[in-house]
């Protein structure tokens, strides 16, 4: 395994802090709408599993899987590796993600699941990265927001390694 020199970015706290302000704030968009949380595996699993135990509205949890990385660049082609078991028609759907990084792939899967005509899709995204993106992906409920670098730790990876840290850290490149 490659060694990485992680740099820390948002510590165990400030990310529980978030996490609590982003679920609040879910708690009252969505009151009495029983939303589908749509975990987009893998990187998403940590933070949803933080988000939803801080929920306090009814929801059905369910898991979606879908990758465009290889090692630290977005390859562009989307990899739909496991789909809802859920149907989604006529209910709202919130996928949660740990990065909008190019955001090509989230823009890709919202394309996708709007065609079996939810009532409303939104993003709850651990991190989103600053920048402009060619194409439109509203992020409703982000965490933080980050410059352009590669970050590691609660749930990124590095080619599967770092997923376990407790805080979110950026790698400086070689």
């Amino acid at each position: 395994m490659e060694k990485l020199d992680v740099h820390k970015l948002f510590s165990q706290k400030q990310i529980e802090k978030r996490v609590e302000e982003v679920a609040a704030q879910i708690d009252k968009d969505y009151k009495d709408l029983n939303p589908i949380i749509a975990v987009v595996l893998k990187g998403g699993f940590i933070f949803a599993s933080d988000l939803v135990r801080k929920m306090e509205i009814p929801f059905t949890l369910d898991f979606l899987g879908a990758s465009s990385y290889v090692g630290t660049e977005s390859s562009g082609d989307i990899k739909i590796t496991k789909d809802l078991n859920t149907p989604i028609i006529d209910r709202h759907l919130i996928l949660v993600e740990d990065i909008v990084d190019t955001g090509l792939t989230l823009f890709k899967l919202v394309k996708l699941l709007k065609q079996r005509d939810p009532k409303s899709v939104s993003i709850s995204a651990m991190l989103v990265k600053d920048f402009e993106r060619p194409f439109d992906l509203k992020v409703a409920y982000p965490g933080f927001w980050i410059p352009n670098k590669f970050v590691v730790g609660y749930g990124l990876d590095y080619n599967e390694q770092y997923r376990g840290l407790t805080y979110i850290g950026y790698v400086e490149p070689e």
